[in-house]
């Protein structure tokens, strides 16, 4: 993961460790201003969920997308995480534009929405069907602030859900888990961040089916059959019963 700082003359930041620690205090992985963070103010650790943060005991409230977090938050990239004055932007290591494309047939596009998670129209649900277009003339206004105008259009083209912005912002560029983008071909769970909006790519319908496996086949045969024929197992059976009757015979003369 890297974080970003923007407004702000500092170097971006990398990590790969499961955990990273941030606050003032020297020993932490990041180290942020006295002024801005508690000594020991956040953690960020990953399992199974993702990115998890955790604010500290004694540490003052942070904001996640303008939201404000007391204990615990799910991240992903392209969150805004705000610590006093300072605003810290995460994105993935890898360019989004460098993946391979997913592919789906027609027969098995299925059902894609972007899921409003952050901003304005926090909450709503925006289906596609063809195309979907966010802008001044789309189905959907982006507010921005200071009265900014960007215009964006999602669409499927040749099994793929592309996403173009047809009308940049200097101030406020489109960026996807965190990286600037213009054109992009989108895959499900993808943020989209435009000043404060976030939007996340649902689509179950491109994402690949589980492997189903199957239980191992039962034997043909069952474990006594392969011990031996079926002689042999019926001759054990009337050897043993034999031996048995004769030890009670003998128990029964002697008392």
């Amino acid at each position: 993961m890297r974080i970003e700082f923007p407004n702000a003359a500092r170097e971006d930041f990398h990590w790969a460790q499961a955990q990273l620690h941030i606050g003032s205090a020297p020993d932490n992985d990041l180290v942020l201003a006295t002024s801005q963070a508690a000594a020991k103010h956040l953690r960020i650790q990953q399992d199974r969920r993702g990115w998890v943060l955790q604010v500290l005991p004694s540490a003052d409230r942070i904001y996640v997308n303008a939201r404000p977090v007391r204990e615990y938050a799910l991240l992903r990239a392209g969150d805004v995480v705000s610590v006093g004055d300072c605003r810290m932007l995460l994105r993935d290591d890898q360019d989004p534009a460098g993946r391979p494309p997913m592919e789906v047939a027609k027969q098995q596009r299925g059902t894609v929405a972007l899921r409003a998670v952050a901003g304005p129209l926090s909450g709503r649900v925006l289906p596609l069907q063809d195309s979907l277009e966010l802008g001044p003339q789309g189905r959907c206004p982006l507010e921005l602030p200071q009265g900014d105008v960007a215009s964006l259009r999602i669409f499927r083209n040749d099994g793929q859900l592309q996403l173009e912005v047809t009308q940049p912002s200097e101030r406020h560029p489109l960026r996807v888990n965190g990286v600037i983008v213009q054109k992009l071909a989108l895959q499900p769970g993808d943020q989209l961040g435009l000043a404060m909006h976030r939007f996340v790519v649902d689509a179950p319908g491109m994402e690949p089916e589980p492997e189903i496996v199957l239980p191992e086949p039962r034997p043909e045969h069952l474990p006594e059959e392969a011990a031996g024929p079926i002689g042999e197992v019926w001759w054990l059976i009337v050897t043993a019963a034999v031996l048995a009757l004769g030890i009670a015979l003998v128990l029964l003369i002697r008392f």
